[in-house]
């Protein structure tokens, strides 16, 4: 077997985005949010079932997968290769947006039902949560700040943040570690491993993976997506750089007008003798 990776969007949604194989989804939702017997999610429908996108449109697009249960709650759900500016208020935005969208103006507000983002993420979002680095899912809900009560149910989000995310097979405890293990590192196994083996859910998400039984458009759509999310990570790259040399100069500057040796400007900034000359 030779598996895509879950982190493309491409795959992420063509995995968990199939009108055909619904287990998949159901058994991730019900994994994040630790829905168990009677409250388990039992069935879905797909709003936007995945299609092979045409390449032309793929950066413009949000890949993401949303579904609504029989209770009428809706499910977002994204893979977020990027961490780019506004990342949070883009993610209250577009839960909102889905939320009020339910109904038209003048329609009564009781039609509004609940709205769950989850977010799969190929970045550190919250980096205040440093004591707790190895906490890697978080749920996020409006509560009141003396009683903790949840009063305004219709939003939650949920995010995987996947660099935090650092157990090795042997050490996966739930289910969730499952599912999570499979989307950081099925694109290095060659067999679906044994503790896939008994949950038809997670065993399905690891035949959907697997890129022998893909269409030719299907890998084009992913190929092409792969060399794209490589070019967005070295713009980001490049724009960091860029700016650690501005910081750099900045402070090389600010050195020499206090009169510091070259030598030791270039050991607190990492510049070179010859570009301190240069300033």
């Amino acid at each position: 077997m030779k598996f895509v990776t879950p982190r493309n969007d491409v795959a992420f949604k063509k995995i968990f985005g199939s009108e055909d194989k619904t287990e998949i989804l159901i058994g991730f939702l019900n994994a994040v949010l630790d829905l168990t017997g009677d409250k388990a999610i039992q069935s879905i429908t797909i709003l936007n079932p995945y299609q092979t996108p045409r390449l032309e449109s793929l950066k413009l697009t949000i890949l993401d997968v949303r579904a609504v249960d029989k209770r009428g709650v809706t499910f977002i759900v994204e893979m977020q290769i990027a961490h780019v500016a506004g990342a949070k208020k883009r993610f209250l935005y577009y839960t909102s947006k889905a939320y009020s969208s339910q109904i038209s103006r003048g329609e009564d507000y009781p039609k509004l039902n609940q709205v769950i983002f989850i977010g799969v993420l190929d970045f550190v979002l919250f980096e205040t949560d440093k004591p707790r680095f190895d906490r890697y899912v978080s749920r996020h809900q409006i509560l009141d700040t003396e009683t903790h009560q949840q009063e305004f149910t219709d939003l939650e989000f949920n995010f995987i943040e996947l660099p935090k995310f650092k157990k090795k097979e042997g050490e996966l405890e739930t289910l969730l570690d499952k599912w999570v293990y499979f989307i950081k590192h099925a694109d290095d196994l060659e067999v679906i491993p044994s503790h896939a083996v008994g949950d038809s859910a997670l065993e399905s998400a690891y035949h959907a993976a697997d890129q022998f039984g893909w269409n030719k458009k299907d890998l084009e759509a992913y190929d092409y997506r792969g060399i794209k999310i490589q070019d967005e990570r070295g713009a980001l790259q490049l724009a960091e750089e860029r700016g650690e040399r501005r910081k750099a100069l900045e402070t090389a500057r600010n050195l020499l007008k206090m009169g510091l040796r070259l030598e030791q400007i270039s050991e607190a900034t990492g510049l070179l003798i010859d570009e301190l000359n240069q300033l």
